[in-house]
């Protein structure tokens, strides 16, 4: 719901979003096909999921996807 409020509150158009999440066993869900169609004027991209079980060693994991991003 966080994130439904955030996209009630901001427009995105123009802005690139790239999503990441740790899930209990859900993952992104529909989340990323309810980004698309609250900002169709955003950039929506695939992003990093993690279970969360695998967010205690996740450190390289998330670095290398950021440093994938080619962004700073």
């Amino acid at each position: 719901m966080a994130v439904y409020s955030f996209l009630d509150e901001y427009d995105l158009s123009g802005k690139t979003v790239i999503p990441f999440v740790t899930s209990g066993g859900s993952g992104f869900s529909d989340t990323v096909s309810a980004i698309k169609e609250e900002e169709p004027d955003a950039d929506v991209q695939e992003g990093l999921e993690l279970s969360d079980s695998e967010t205690a060693d996740s450190e390289d994991e998330v670095k290398s996807w950021v440093e994938s991003l080619g962004v700073n």
